[in-house]
């Protein structure tokens, strides 16, 4: 049943000469951006801003959550140029907080992680003092694509559970909670420095005492940041929304999730992994030097 969306979710439509900027650039680099591919609420925000979340590995994904609006599919093979063009690409537009992530790619032997690393690398050789933070999949648990990312130093290694445990068969059916939870952890035990990351929607038929649980399980798990945001169903053939929450309840959550020690939380309706993902470090840091 279509729910109307509350007025703390209305969004009024914006357009200046940088947002122009920034959707011909990615045309002229051929790159893609999870801000377009997946219908984030934010993108106007953030392209006006001059800013953009980067999305590697082409457009199609071999998974199918029902949640999420980007093309599922066969996909094309990675493009040797694009760890380049996106280095260029930030370099273009001035970026000193750097969000890479990435469509699934299970039909690659290594899930994508060596291109991961090429586009690190890239953009460090760009420049060094650019903070790279990448959400990539799960690599369906394997340790040695992920190695291979975290030896190329992100500064921040995100990975998001999305939902809770009780509804992955609905909304993730090709995830397994326990792995992502793995993911994380594996993470931290081969570079204790990195720091970690991963977020949560809720509206998608959760309960309360559940997503408290994920909250300690992520925590458990040395997670370090956490995103908590508003599930917004892209159509009548993706998973409804439940339930819309409200930002008190939202700050809430907020304040359990510091309690349970994570170093950094933002919650709110239109939270999502990498909206002002830069504040989760710098906040970090400065409180670090106190």
């Amino acid at each position: 049943m279509y729910q109307q969306k509350p007025d703390w979710l209305k969004i009024k439509f914006v357009s200046n000469q940088s947002r122009n900027d920034v959707e011909n650039l990615l045309a002229d680099l051929h790159l893609h951006t999870v801000c377009e591919e997946a219908n984030c609420p934010n993108l106007m925000e953030c392209f006006c801003s001059k800013t953009a979340t980067f999305m590697i590995l082409g457009k199609v994904c071999t998974r199918n959550c029902t949640f999420c609006t980007v093309t599922k599919g066969t996909p094309v093979m990675p493009d040797s140029e694009e760890p380049a063009n996106v280095a260029r690409a930030i370099g273009r537009l001035g970026l000193r907080h750097a969000v890479i992530t990435s469509v699934t790619r299970d039909d690659l032997a290594d899930g994508g992680s060596a291109h991961f690393a090429s586009v690190i690398e890239e953009i460090r050789k760009m420049d060094n003092t650019v903070i790279v933070e990448v959400l990539t999949p799960d690599f369906q648990g394997d340790l040695d694509a992920l190695r291979t990312v975290v030896a190329a130093r992100p500064d921040i290694l995100n990975h998001n559970i999305e939902t809770v445990p009780a509804l992955y068969p609905e909304v993730r059916p090709m995830a397994v909670y326990e792995r992502s939870l793995k993911f994380l952890r594996d993470a931290k035990l081969i570079d204790p420095s990195i720091y970690t990351k991963s977020g949560i929607m809720l509206g998608l038929g959760e309960k309360k005492e559940e997503v408290i649980a994920s909250l300690r399980d992520l925590r458990a798990n040395g997670c370090d940041f956490l995103t908590i945001g508003q599930y917004l169903s892209p159509s009548k053939k993706h998973h409804p929304v439940v339930e819309f929450i409200t930002p008190d309840v939202f700050e809430e959550y907020r304040v359990i999730a510091l309690e349970l020690g994570f170093k950094h939380v933002a919650s709110g309706p239109l939270v999502r992994s990498s909206y002002h993902a830069a504040e989760a470090l710098k906040l970090t840091r400065e409180e670090t030097e106190r």
